[in-house]
């Protein structure tokens, strides 16, 4: 089945008269289990529980993955992953990461005996001159968080699999309706469903995609254990919101192309950046693996940290928030929130000024957004 349609079905299907058409919030948390030693289907939700099976089970069938996780939130995805590694591992990392991620890779194998490089993996052949023997991971976002660098994904996943390595990719900007990654020669698959996948902005939440079935038994080992699981109820929220996934990227993407179209060429405005416009000097590369240009268009405007103040005093339709991927619009100021613990020089070297905002284009009228982004511009 195509995208769209498994994003409606995936997961649950109504079989029998009476079923519900939506899938029943389970809150219990515990099961029935008359033989102490018997297996059931659920035992206890911190392991398991129906609608994070149906969570699990929707969106492995769209990124086209034999197994789906589910965590409490993007960075708990991650960490799961972070966990698999051992004392002496390397992992080698895009050096544009979202700061978060940045964050939780360097503090979480300093003190676990791995080590991390960051690295630009524009050119295969950075990654090349960048693995070791200990080199177990290889993470990326394409494009990144929030300055929308594309990375070619096979040439990167057969260079690290011929070097012993799993390629990670975050796929949260892309969803896999616009991008498999597993199908690209991916190893791993990692989303915050927080995003795009719920779609709302009323939920926090995480997801990991593989088809090792050793590495999932892994991973599931670590999501009982530790237990940074989502409830039932967000669950439920994620996968309500999938159903809508295909309509609202589209409409995402529509407004992105508008206000990209409309902004490039404004005197107070330096740069802009979308995967999907032509003017992206990457998109050649993004277009070859993805069928849609996401959600989020990154600019820059002449002046700096008052200027950006200025601007988001102004704006109507664009709220000054964190996060992205609802279908609301907000606008985020890199340099002082998602990368305010990245040092500046190294803010500098990923080209995040302090007059760089992210702009996460809801589903409004595009001529509507693009109308608000000129006045508040023009009034700078």
């Amino acid at each position: 089945m195509k995208p769209e349609t498994l994003a409606v079905h995936a997961g649950y299907h109504a079989r029998v008269a009476g079923d519900p058409i939506m899938p029943p919030v389970v809150l219990s948390s515990t099961f029935l289990k008359p033989d102490p030693e018997g297996a059931g289907a659920h035992s206890y939700s911190r392991i398991s529980n129906p609608n994070r099976d149906a969570l699990e089970q929707a969106v492995a069938a769209l990124e086209g993955a034999r197994h789906g996780l589910a965590f409490a939130s993007g960075v708990a995805a991650c960490t799961a992953v972070l966990q698999t590694l051992r004392p002496g591992d390397h992992v080698v990392a895009a050096h544009d990461l979202y700061g978060g991620t940045q964050r939780l890779l360097t503090g979480y194998v300093d003190r676990h005996g791995a080590t991390v490089s960051f690295v630009d993996l524009h050119e295969p052949v950075a990654l090349d001159a960048a693995l070791r023997d200990q080199t177990r991971l290889v993470w990326v976002e394409t494009p990144s968080n929030p300055m929308l660098h594309v990375v070619a994904l096979e040439p990167i996943a057969r260079l690290a699999r011929s070097r012993g390595a799993r390629l990670v990719v975050d796929n949260t900007f892309m969803t896999p309706l616009f991008m498999r990654p597993l199908a690209l020669g991916a190893d791993v698959v990692v989303h915050s469903t927080t995003k795009y996948l719920n779609g709302h902005s009323d939920v926090v939440g995480g997801l990991v995609l593989c088809d090792d079935d050793a590495l999932a038994a892994d991973l599931r080992f670590i999501q009982g254990a530790c237990g940074a699981v989502p409830s039932p109820f967000d669950c439920f929220l994620v996968q309500r919101g999938l159903k809508t996934l295909a309509v609202r990227m589209r409409a995402h993407e529509r407004g992105c192309l508008a206000i990209a179209d409309a902004l490039t060429g404004h005197p107070r405005v330096r740069t802009v950046r979308y995967p999907g416009h032509p003017s992206h000097p990457q998109h050649a590369a993004h277009v070859a693996q993805a069928d849609g240009g996401g959600g989020v268009v990154t600019i820059g405007i002449d002046g700096g940290t008052d200027e950006v103040r200025r601007l988001m005093g102004a704006l109507q339709l664009f709220t000054p928030a964190e996060s992205l991927g609802g279908v609301e619009s907000l606008i985020g100021h890199p340099a002082t929130s998602s990368h305010r613990g990245v040092p500046p020089a190294q803010r500098a070297a990923m080209g995040i000024t302090d007059g760089v905002v992210r702009l996460s284009v809801g589903i409004e009228h595009p001529d509507d957004l693009v109308a608000d982004l000129l006045a508040a511009l023009d009034g700078l």
